[in-house]
């Protein structure tokens, strides 16, 4: 008996610590206070959260939904941090009683079918449906709005969440520049060997964010269709310097790639975190926005400036994204 429990006890141990250093199908992320600087990699434990990238996967489209829905940053916190608490960020098919996904809504209690709780984008939906009925919620303690949607018998636990749901938060939705990185991408989609897919990007990107989120702002728009841009264009390999297409690449695999037009700086850094934290999930294995990059093969990195270290309007037109060639 005592060896089974040591056994079970070191699975335990094992399975703990899988999830927290990313081993495995998820990977690692980490979002930072001070962005993606010099010298952050050192930032204090306080300046500095890490998740899955399946989590941070999850939470990208969680916020992804707010935006849509031009929610304020507040709603996202209060929903990444109740998220965290009934999942950890992890779309499940199980929990207490019928609970089932990334707030663990119930089927039984008319959150929806099971099918449309394990979507994250209507499960997103439905959490902040109920929430933005609640008076004031914005103003009020995180853990007494959470609890007004969840009814659940722990209210308390949501608060341990709220500082991590608030770097999230300001990565996620474009604030903090250069803040959000991932070791590997996000989460449990596309298998070893599978190529990107522009249109699977843009389709995600829709799904989650709205179809104006391929369209650029008039004055954007006119400077880019100009020079010849549109919006989510695919690239060709030759475009992406970084690629391995060109002169000696004759025999590689062409990377697909897609340009997505952006608003404003803030919009740039939404999108851009948002396709590293889907990075595993859409095969994306590059993304350049405002002068810096992250790249898969060297994610361990963080964002780092780009050979051309571009800076102004121009580097901040729109975010570049290279896609896996496959095998």
């Amino acid at each position: 008996m005592a060896t089974a429990c040591a056994v079970a006890l070191g699975l335990v141990a094992y399975l703990v610590v899988a999830v927290v250093s990313g081993d495995g199908r998820g990977g690692l992320c980490v979002v930072r206070a001070t962005g993606g600087g010099d010298g952050a990699r050192h930032a204090p434990d306080a300046a500095r959260y890490e998740l899955t990238a399946e989590g941070a996967a999850n939470a990208a489209t969680i916020t992804a939904v707010a935006s849509r829905r031009g929610l304020p940053e507040r709603a996202v916190t209060i929903a990444l941090a109740t998220a965290l608490q009934e999942s950890g960020l992890r779309n499940i098919g199980h929990g207490d009683r019928d609970s089932l996904g990334l707030f663990q809504q119930r089927p039984s209690k008319g959150w929806g079918t099971e099918r449309q709780i394990l979507d994250p984008v209507y499960s997103a939906g439905k959490f902040y449906d109920h929430l933005v009925k609640i008076p004031g919620y914005s103003r009020l303690p995180l853990t007494v709005a959470a609890q007004r949607v969840q009814r659940s018998g722990y209210p308390q636990a949501y608060a341990k969440h709220e500082a991590g749901a608030a770097l999230l938060t300001a990565a996620l939705t474009g604030r903090r520049a250069a803040a959000l990185s991932c070791t590997t991408g996000g989460g449990d989609g596309g298998g070893d060997g599978e190529p990107g897919d522009p249109e699977r990007v843009r389709a995600q990107l829709v799904r989650e964010f709205g179809r104006d989120v391929l369209t650029a702002s008039p004055k954007g728009g006119a400077e880019r269709a100009a020079s010849g841009h549109r919006a989510g264009r695919a690239l060709s390999p030759a475009a992406d310097s970084g690629s391995g297409a060109g002169a000696g690449a004759g025999r590689k695999r062409a990377r697909p790639a897609l340009s997505l037009p952006v608003r404003g700086e803030r919009q740039g850094w939404e999108l851009a975190h948002w396709a590293v934290a889907q990075a595993g999930r859409l095969r994306i294995e590059r993304v350049v926005y405002d002068g810096r990059v992250w790249s898969a093969d060297r994610a361990r990195d963080g964002w780092r400036k780009t050979r051309a270290a571009a800076d102004g309007p121009a580097a901040r037109a729109e975010v570049a994204l290279r896609l896996s060639a496959g095998q």
